[in-house]
């Protein structure tokens, strides 16, 4: 394996954490209004994520940097290609971190509803354009010869594209509704159980036929396997919830996730940006990728710093364990 190729496999990785642990924050804000009615269970779902959901972002950072080093040609002409998608993405982000902070600052019920309507389309508008831009990096899009994107916003809404946005925030609404369920005691908890179950189905119907497209346009003999563990998941993860199993649920769709981002990503193989101007102009491991010596040094950061951030971060999930009710809700305190 060269060491282009671990780039590639360990920037998937980081993509598959990313969308796993940033999925179910997603999905907990997307169904902030359908799920809670009154201003204590709003409370409720948002605290399940209060402490963790700026931690999840890093992942995405610490993506996109990966991507920049280790392969800046493909971070050049992505990110400028798609400016405009990942621009309402930051936005998008913004708005929502900014919500979390100031929805209790006055009190006033008017004034959380509108910071409740930031964390929703917060959470709705990155989860569509993340599966829109994915679709379209694995499918190919116009590259000319000095690799820059020759197409524009409408390029990107083709038919594939929209089924890669439905069926990742149908992915992502599930995987909130679990975690809620898992998270959450009461009313909330019986609520998020009913909703996953509909979410579920939603999610096999459009995670199937995206995810079908994907390996018989794009994919290869072997990712056959995550496409078939990815839709195995996504049932096993129903008859979870249905029986009340709701940490078996979870990690279904934690895995259903992961399996969905390692068959796009070995669709992509060896590619990392296919042209459909002319195959000859696609951004590839070999070409898009920075000198050895730079990989190298970045090989040496990863292997050291790595196994301790995920240390860190899965000892701050088990500090934030517990489920969280109504009854654990502290007093409300407004400056």
């Amino acid at each position: 394996m060269t060491l282009s190729e671990f780039w590639f496999i360990l920037i998937a990785v980081l993509w598959i954490g990313y969308f796993f642990l940033e999925g179910f924050d997603f999905g907990v804000g997307m169904l902030l209004h359908p799920l809670a009615h009154t201003e204590d269970d709003r409370r409720v779902m948002i605290n399940t994520i209060g402490p963790v959901w700026d931690g999840n972002e890093v992942w995405l950072l610490t993506a996109g940097g990966a991507m920049f080093a280790a392969f800046p040609f493909w971070y050049a002409t992505l990110f400028s290609g798609f400016y405009l998608p990942l621009f309402l993405i930051l936005l998008a982000l913004i708005g929502r971190g900014v919500a979390f902070e100031y929805r209790g600052k006055v009190d006033s019920a008017r004034w959380r509803r509108r910071w409740d309507l930031a964390i929703a389309l917060g959470s709705w508008i990155p989860a569509v354009l993340w599966g829109v831009a994915f679709a379209n990096i694995v499918a190919g899009v116009p590259i000319n010869a000095a690799g820059n994107y020759t197409g524009s916003l409408f390029t990107l809404l083709n038919p594939y594209g929209l089924l890669g946005g439905v069926t990742v925030a149908a992915l992502f609404a599930l995987h909130g509704a679990v975690f809620l369920a898992l998270k959450t005691d009461g009313e909330i908890r019986a609520k998020a159980n009913a909703v996953a179950g509909r979410l579920a189905l939603a999610a096999i119907v459009a995670g199937g036929a995206f995810l079908l497209w994907t390996q018989l346009s794009h994919g290869s003999g072997w990712t056959w396997i995550p496409v078939l563990l990815a839709a195995g998941c996504l049932v096993a993860a129903l008859l979870a919830n249905r029986a009340g199993s709701e940490g078996w649920a979870f990690a279904a769709t934690g895995v259903a996730i992961a399996a969905a981002v390692v068959a796009l990503f070995g669709s992509l193989y060896p590619d990392v940006m296919p042209s459909t101007t002319d195959p000859t102009f696609s951004l590839t491991i070999s070409n898009a990728s920075s000198t050895p010596y730079t990989l190298r040094v970045m090989t040496v950061v990863a292997l050291v710093m790595t196994p301790i951030v995920l240390a860190y971060q899965g000892w701050t999930y088990w500090v934030f364990r517990k489920r969280i009710s109504r009854s654990d809700l502290p007093p409300v305190t407004v400056p």
